[in-house]
């Protein structure tokens, strides 16, 4: 069957130039002979047409030149869809594709495009919200609603605004349920994990894996100020830290009482007294390498 691209790009945000973007797109597809087109992102998320194009004009694999919060978007609108999904990253983080081992440079990001090797990767539901990779509860959702009011993106904004929120930071209480257990405790911040990052390659869940059946639970529980970086630091480099608990589960609960934030795959989201997560195996179809 031959192949037949849409490549999604967003014409507005990101850092770096659109217009050669889809140029070096247009270049190297129209050279694989590779039937293509190329449409705008959309500001409100949906992206329900793509299905009637995949069905009526025999579309093959859906390329987003994005960030996490776009892969969620389309992965959302595609599930029980046959097709590749590919990633040019474009985005703040990019933990997804940085997970999966897709390099950030756009023609290196497309020689694993024209390689078409996909393999099923996969997602969690939360609240029966899907998220392709990370979801978070407390500090780092804080970070998330902060940024997104941020007229400038990037890494050198993101750092800035976890500075500043860091600091007024403040630890919520939590139930979390997991099968033969129930924790009570007050944390600075939940990570539910299908990816083994936040982004930037900051490894928050090492042991995760795409395609594993499992969640990966991290827990940053209340701890000095002083100590909560350096056990963070702990818990990125693959060094267990008393303050850390980690957890792989196919399902939990978690109980808000406080009301504590929420982002999902980096985009702030409504909270919830109560969230039911569980994985969601074989989510969406990965060109990767």
């Amino acid at each position: 069957m031959a192949r037949k691209i849409i490549y999604l790009i967003n014409p507005i945000s990101g850092t770096q130039g659109k217009s050669s973007l889809k140029e070096l797109i247009s270049r190297k597809t129209w050279a694989q002979r590779i039937d293509y087109s190329i449409l705008p992102t959309n500001k409100e998320g949906d992206y329900s047409f793509l299905r009637e194009l995949i069905k009526n004009d025999g579309v093959t694999d859906i390329i987003i030149c994005g960030g996490d919060g776009t892969v969620n978007a389309v992965a959302s609108a595609l599930m029980g869809i046959t097709v590749n999904i590919g990633i040019i990253p474009m985005g703040s983080g990019n933990g997804l594709a940085f997970t999966a081992g897709i390099p950030k440079k756009p023609g290196k990001a497309l020689d694993i495009i024209f390689a078409g090797k996909a393999s099923f990767i996969d997602g969690l539901y939360i609240n029966d919200q899907f998220s392709c990779m990370l979801c978070g509860i407390g500090f780092d959702a804080q970070v998330a609603h902060e940024f997104a009011r941020q007229k400038k993106r990037g890494l050198q904004t993101y750092i800035r605004v976890s500075l500043v929120n860091f600091f007024k930071a403040r630890p919520y209480s939590f139930g979390i349920r997991i099968p033969d257990l129930s924790i009570d405790t007050k944390a600075y911040f939940i990570s539910i994990a299908n990816s083994n990052q936040f982004g930037n390659n900051f490894r928050i869940a090492p042991k995760a894996r795409l395609n594993d059946g499992l969640l990966d639970i991290v827990i940053v529980k209340k701890m000095s100020k002083f100590r909560l970086p350096f056990s963070v630091l702990s818990q990125i480099s693959g060094i267990r830290a008393k303050d850390i608990l980690y957890y792989q589960v196919a399902a939990l609960t978690i109980e808000n009482p406080e009301g504590a934030p929420l982002h999902i795959d980096g985009d702030p989201k409504a909270t919830a007294p109560r969230f039911i997560i569980r994985v969601l195996p074989h989510a969406l179809k990965l060109l990767q390498p």
